[in-house]
């Protein structure tokens, strides 16, 4: 039986040089054979590695670029650093790691969009999210550690699909969408912290009616 340890660091080993041949092949086997190929890898090994088809393949460039993301911007490197820019740092580190593969992403969320891929899409994505909010200092253990994730998980994939089609310069588009999306997390988490508050502490919309009727004196 083969070790599945060995196989993982094979596939993360291969897994940018498969996205950089599925620019051209797609995330094909001709995309494997060739990464395997230039990393000096037995062919059939890799093919073994990847037998369950694109989403495996994918799945390893993810992993790839989350490893990337923390060796670019390490937990200490943010602290002390506002909440926003933190999050803005973290998904730009992502977006630096696949830049220049840009029709591979385009190619990969397309896959990722079938019907049979949408769970496994999902819990990347949820992936993704949970490794920017473990970076950025979140503890957060009651619901706000889901609200949190699903949040940034769509934001996150949204920005990506304007990354992988955004041809302005500097890719100024997607720096614009991604700090407005960051600002309407703020946003909601500050609300959400104001409703949150102590009972006596809350706005009350029933107690606002009644001294609209009834006013102090």
């Amino acid at each position: 039986m083969e070790d599945p340890a060995t196989l993982e660091a094979l596939r993360l080993q291969l897994a940018p040089a498969i996205a950089d041949a599925a620019v051209f092949d797609g995330w094909t086997r001709e995309a494997v054979a060739q990464a395997a190929s230039m990393a000096g890898v037995d062919a059939d090994l890799a093919a073994f590695a990847f037998r369950d088809g694109p989403m495996a393949m994918i799945t390893a460039w993810i992993h790839h670029v989350d490893a990337q993301m923390a060796k670019a911007e390490p937990a200490e490197s943010l602290a002390g650093v506002p909440i926003r820019e933190r999050i803005r740092r973290l998904v730009m580190a992502r977006l630096d790691a696949v830049t220049g593969r840009e029709e591979a992403l385009a190619r990969a969320l397309a896959i990722m969009a079938m019907p049979q891929n949408l769970a496994a899409a999902a819990r990347l994505g949820w992936g993704s999210a949970d490794a920017m909010w473990r970076l950025a200092g979140d503890t957060a253990t009651d619901y706000n550690h889901y609200t949190k994730r699903a949040i940034l998980a769509g934001i996150y994939a949204a920005t990506l699909n304007v990354f992988a089609h955004d041809s302005s310069e500097h890719k100024a588009e997607t720096h614009a969408f991604l700090d407005r999306r960051i600002e309407g997390i703020i946003r909601f988490e500050k609300t959400k912290a104001q409703l949150l508050r102590k009972p006596d502490e809350r706005f009350s919309f029933t107690r606002l009616l009644g001294r609209m009727r009834y006013p102090a004196r």
